[in-house]
């Protein structure tokens, strides 16, 4: 089974690069934008090539059999 982690971000959108090191799959943005441009990222369940890609609220990401889950305070 899956594990699911819930990442929790103060604005409204956030990018997928800054999200990665955010969650704590990776410690710097340069390894995220690495494992996004390789493929190795996928957005609600497809693949995404754009590290600069908005992550929101309720968006799922995935990497390396982990899901993270953007949830924003104050919603």
């Amino acid at each position: 089974m899956e594990k699911e982690n819930i990442v929790t971000i103060d604005e409204d959108m956030i990018r997928l690069d800054s999200f990665l090191k955010l969650s704590g799959a990776l410690e710097t943005g340069g390894r995220a934008k690495i494992v996004i441009q390789q493929g190795y990222v996928s957005l609600n369940g497809e693949v995404c090539l754009q590290r600069g890609k908005k992550i929101k609220e309720g968006d799922r990401v995935r990497f390396s059999g982990v899901e993270y889950v953007c949830h924003r305070t104050g919603v």
